[in-house]
């Protein structure tokens, strides 16, 4: 039996797990009160929101992964929201800008989290607006215990607020100071913009409405009513980025009002007797599918040194794929790069050493573009004569926001799966505390998406109006002989399909129970460009949470990897459920790393 610091939970009524156990107990509320699975995730997707504010928020992206228990067909939700009409490349060449700013209305995509959690209530949902709403509203006007990383992140920010950002020290510097861990803290005007959308859904029912005519009420109200106002008035206003200068926005009542969140098929690999299922090519979730094609066949040991090192080797590879030919473009040859002619080749590149270069493919015979890439770090400077000593690799590690609100990672996870079969794998993400100023009558701030397109022409993730920014965001679903099995996701920007990954080899590979994989040492690659701003990357780094053991550090060392220590439990921040159609037995794992994300079932 494998460690694990937390029991795998089992039952048969209903299992949902988030990266925040007031979420995860929301969800699992609703699923008391007769909800489906989709009401659960709503419900807990909400609340999020107001718990999780440095990892997501109203103003934010969703993309989400279900398969209802009647039809059994794994379906995307698309919310990510595309670049305004006025965010062109010539827009930003006139601002003397040539990479998209990490912070700041400039770098604001069509929110679509809130768009996104509406429309698949009203779709799939059995409940109403305001029940699915109502537990976060009354976190958001009452209080919530802030968690310890939600302090750290404002206390960060401080200066920012107070310096740049007066409506953000509005809000999160209560009493004009950082509040303390475990302090309560509130966040009334979005507590009165919730009730603004039930209230309009409310209004629309007492019309002898249906309970989809209520939410499109809410929904009108967030595309072209107060919401939609409020954003544009507010990103008239110049306000400090990245740039270390001012700049108004791009988004505008037409932005808001011309785009909704769709449903599409998902991109799917055969693994092990599973179908692996994730968002298409204008996500990273195909690079997930790319390590799978890599190492299907390969003798694959998960916590070995010679496992891990496959699974670096392929990660290398499938993410040179990733920055050179994803986007939201008809022009990406997805499926070559699925195929398994082209992995066959690809394969044959992974050596008995580390690869310190950058080795896109050419699938079709194209020749791959890659983007002008900041390497980080002086290597020779910094010296790699022995794991852990003191002037060893120190590898880009998400420790929060920088002073001016840059990071590379910052997510939240819902996973639910309930007695009818029904199972859905959610990511919101951005909207951040750290990403832009609170708008004062909203209580949210916007999202900085766009950051992941380049300014760069000619590339898949080019910058264009109406188009979707390549995002890291990542949910995954797995079905066997047809029946949804299994839904699991990771916050962490460019790891999240590292991390994912090596969860699901644990669980196939290793034989490990949810728990058990989750907890098992977790490690990645930061040889690839970040996604965000500025885009670093350091050639054949891989952190490692040392607990690994000095055996498989010193012999990864010895085969060319630059390594780079991380604490114990440092890394990873998976969410998992599952259920067996043959037993209708649900199992439930969360991430113990952070002391925050917790699974509840029964």
């Amino acid at each position: 039996m494998n460690f694990s610091t937390r029991p795998e939970l089992a039952g048969t009524f209903g299992m949902v797990s988030s990266t925040h156990w007031l979420p995860s107990q929301v969800g699992m509320g609703v699923l008391e009160r007769g909800g489906n699975a989709f009401d659960a995730a709503v419900a807990a997707g909400f609340t999020l929101q107001v718990v999780e504010p440095h990892q997501n928020g109203p103003g934010g992206d969703l993309p989400l992964i279900f398969a209802r228990g009647d039809d059994k067909k794994p379906t995307v939700l698309c919310a990510q929201g595309p670049a305004p009409a006025g965010a062109t490349r010539e827009a930003f060449a006139a601002l003397d800008i040539d990479m998209v700013p990490g912070t700041g209305p400039l770098a604001t995509a069509i929110p679509g989290a809130t768009l996104g959690w509406m429309t698949f209530l009203r779709d799939h949902g059995t409940i109403s607006l305001q029940d699915a709403l109502s537990p976060a509203a009354s976190y958001a006007e009452d209080g919530f215990p802030a968690a310890a990383k939600v302090v750290e992140y404002i206390g960060r920010m401080e200066p920012m607020f107070r310096e740049h950002w007066q409506p953000s020290a509005d809000l999160y510097l209560p009493d004009g100071k950082v509040p303390e861990a475990g302090q309560m803290l509130v966040n009334k005007a979005l507590a009165r913009t919730y009730r603004r959308l039930m209230e309009a859904e409310t209004s629309a029912l007492d019309d002898g409405g249906t309970r989809e005519d209520g939410i499109d009420a809410a929904i009108a109200e967030w595309t072209e009513g107060f919401v939609a106002e409020s954003i544009t008035e507010f990103v008239k206003t110049p306000w400090r980025d990245s740039t270390g200068k001012n700049h108004a926005g791009f988004l505008n009542r037409e932005d808001m009002a011309s785009w909704r969140p769709h449903y599409e098929e998902p991109q799917t690999f055969e693994f092990e007797g599973h179908t692996v299922c994730k968002a298409g090519f204008w996500s990273q979730g195909p690079v997930f599918l790319q390590q799978l094609a890599l190492l299907d066949g390969m003798d694959v040991k998960p916590g070995t040194a010679d496992g891990i090192h496959k699974i670096l080797e392929a990660t290398k590879l499938a993410f040179a794929d990733r920055d050179a030919w994803y986007g939201d473009s008809d022009d990406v040859p997805g499926q070559t790069l699925l195929s398994a002619d082209y992995a066959d080749e690809r394969r044959r590149l992974i050596a008995d050493e580390a690869s310190l270069e950058i080795r896109p493919g050419s699938p079709d015979g194209r020749n791959p573009i890659l983007p002008n890439l900041e390497v980080k770090g002086d290597f020779d400077a910094i010296g790699l004569n022995g794991v852990g000593e003191p002037n060893a690799v120190a590898a880009l590690l998400d420790s929060g926001p920088k002073a001016n609100g840059e990071a590379r990672s910052d997510t939240v996870h819902v996973d639910v799966v309930d007695r009818w079969g029904n199972m859905v794998s959610a990511m919101p993400s951005g909207g951040w505390l750290h990403s832009s100023p609170v708008i004062p009558e909203l209580g949210f701030p916007l999202g900085t998406r766009l950051q992941m397109a380049w300014l760069e022409e000619g590339l898949p993730n080019t910058l264009s109006p109406g188009k979707r920014p390549r995002t890291t965001l990542s949910p995954t679903l797995v079905c066997k002989d047809g029946e949804p099995v299994l839904a699991f996701g990771s916050p962490g920007g460019d790891q999240q399909d590292q991390w994912q990954l090596h969860f699901l080899l644990n669980h196939l590979l290793g034989g490990m129970n949810l728990q058990e994989a989750i907890d098992a040492p977790s490690f990645h690659s930061t040889h690839f460009p970040s996604s965000f701003f500025p885009h670093e990357h350091q050639l054949g780094v891989v952190l490692i949470e040392q607990r690994v053991g000095d055996e498989v550090l010193t012999e990864l060392k010895a085969r060319g990897h630059r390594v780079a220590r991380a604490g114990d439990w440092e890394i990873g921040r998976l969410c998992a459920v599952s259920r067996d159609p043959e037993t209708g037995m649900l199992h439930a794992g969360a991430n113990p790393r952070g002391m925050q994300g917790y699974a509840v079932g029964r």
